[in-house]
């Protein structure tokens, strides 16, 4: 698959950036989202939620693992940071064969249970305004998103 990027200069963009993406989306995708702290994880949430039609005010579900949002589609956001060195299930495959959409942050603690195809987004923090937003996609279906995304951005 390839591998796409781009550089947003403000919070703003990076917001956009994901509002757009979710444009693109349809209930069971999955994107799940890399970054070190502060590199603008939750900034792109909250873009991702505005594209999806949410209202209601997006945060880190730290604490809580998930929080769920209706908009035009669901969104489940899932933050699984706490779930490291832990092969607890807490039904993953529900929400990722459901009827919205999924944004896993430190995905990478739950690999076992990511589907087959999702949408890996690495954030880069480059200075206190620029970001570098990394697209790599698993699976045609989220390689076609990405290609459209960045097209039409």
């Amino acid at each position: 698959m390839s591998e796409y990027q781009i550089e947003t200069h403000s919070e703003l963009e990076t917001k956009h950036v994901a509002e757009q993406l979710g444009l693109f989306l349809k209930p069971g995708d999955v994107v799940t989202l890399e970054g070190d702290l502060g590199a603008g994880k939750t900034t792109f949430a909250k873009g991702l939620s505005s594209g999806l039609g949410v209202t209601r005010v997006v945060n880190s579900p730290t604490f809580t693992i998930i929080k769920e949002y209706q908009g035009e589609l669901p969104f489940y956001h899932m933050d699984v940071y706490r779930l490291e060195d832990s092969e607890e299930d807490i039904g993953f495959e529900e929400y990722f064969n459901g009827e919205g959409v999924c944004l896993v942050e430190w995905a990478h603690f739950i690999s076992e249970f990511l589907p087959s195809e999702y949408l890996n987004i690495n954030i880069s923090y480059i200075d206190e305004y620029t970001r570098l937003l990394e697209f790599l996609p698993e699976g045609e279906r989220f390689d076609s998103v990405a290609s459209e995304l960045l097209g039409a951005l």
